[in-house]
């Protein structure tokens, strides 16, 4: 039998199976297996995108020129000491002169009343 007639014959089993009630009899035996359908085709594998360039490397700039370094001076010449000069003599103190006498005092005057002494010097 076809698939077609045994699917025919399971439909109308079943729309009178529902409407009249019988005992449950022996199970009967299992029917062939079905073919299995084919699988699909798996779909393609998209394209994997380009990876963008690399940019250059920019110039490393210039290094400048070093100064010369200027010359160093010479050290003058060190001047001769002078000679030291002698001291001189140290000169001799004078003699000392003689003490001048002693002058005698005046007598003291009295004074009276609004009167005037006149003491001549001696």
């Amino acid at each position: 039998m076809s698939y077609s007639k045994l699917l025919s014959v399971g439909a109308v089993v079943l729309a009178l199976g529902g409407c009249m009630s019988f005992p449950a009899g022996p199970a009967g035996p299992a029917g062939p297996q079905g073919a299995t359908g084919a699988t699909g085709y798996t779909g393609a594998k998209g394209s994997t995108g380009y990876t963008g360039a690399t940019g250059n490397t920019g110039d490393t700039g210039a290094t400048g020129n070093t100064g010369n370094t200027g010359a160093t001076g010479g050290t003058g010449a060190t001047g001769d000491t002078g000679a030291t000069g002698y001291t001189g003599a140290t000169g001799s103190t004078g003699a000392t002169g003689s003490t001048g006498a002693k002058g005698n005092t005046g007598a003291k005057g009295t004074t009276v009343g609004e009167t005037v002494v006149i003491v001549p010097a001696r």
